[in-house]
Order: C-alpha cells, then structure tokens, then sequence
C-alpha cells in the first residue's frame, strides 16, 4: 500500500517537524567531544544528521542518518527524500546541543536528551536512536 502525496506530507511533519529538535538547515555543529565510545557514536549521528541538514542532502538523510522505520513511514527512500527536502527549506536556523545520551540494556538503542534554540524558543526532548547495520540512526523525536 502506497501512501497518497498528502499522506506523506502529513507523515513528513510529523517526523520532520520533531526532527528540528536534532537538525538544522543553519546552525552551529553539534559538539561531540564530552562522549566516549558508544555514547560518542550517537551523538556523532544527531552530527551527522545536522550536517547532512545544512548542506541539503535528503538523500544522505535519508540514507545514512534516518532509522529504516522512519524511512518506510514516509513511503519509501524518494518519498523520504521528496518529504526531507520540503521540510529543510522551512527550516532557518537552530541552535543544538546533546545533554545526555542513555544506552540501551541491550546495546541496540539509546535516548538523547537534545536542547534546541528555534526562533528564541528553547526545546528539550528526547531522541531515541537503533543500531542498524552496525550504525547508528534516528527513529523517533519526543
């Protein structure tokens, strides 16, 4: 079954939208430095995520920073793309830092506490990340 382009739309604010709380069109990098090991590795991926954010690349978004599930939620890889792309273009500028990052028991998922500043409105929320191919990746915000 194939969602319909307003569907999809619909499923691109409701992930990409939350998604602001991790990324930025314009914005300072996402400062990795106060992790170690594993802890690093997902604070390296909401990094990732902002930088393939400001440079306009839905494809790497959608390929390497977005979790399979969020993937299949927007419709498939171009639907994903189609829907990240839309979305960057209604985002300015973000401020973004990592709190805190809590692993999972059993190694396969953590949850970031991330603090954003978006158009002078601060944020604070949770972004779970899953192991997939050995990688990390964005699954959901809140």
């Amino acid at each position: 079954m194939t969602l319909s382009s307003k569907s999809r739309r619909v499923a691109a604010l409701l992930c990409i939208a939350p998604l602001a709380l991790g990324i930025a069109a314009c914005g300072s990098t996402v400062s990795t430095s106060g992790f170690k090991g594993e802890e690093h590795a997902v604070a390296q991926t909401i990094s990732n995520l902002q930088s393939d954010a400001t440079a306009s690349e839905p494809g790497k978004i959608c390929k390497n920073d977005l979790a399979a599930s969020v993937v299949t939620r927007l419709g498939g890889v171009k639907a994903c793309e189609a829907a990240i792309k839309s979305q960057l273009t209604e985002v300015d500028s973000l401020e973004v830092s990592v709190k805190s990052i809590k692993l999972g028991s059993g190694g396969t998922t953590a949850t970031a506490e991330v603090t954003s500043t978006y158009g002078g409105k601060k944020a604070h929320g949770p972004v779970t990340l899953v192991k997939e191919g050995g990688k990390w990746k964005m699954a959901s915000i809140g």
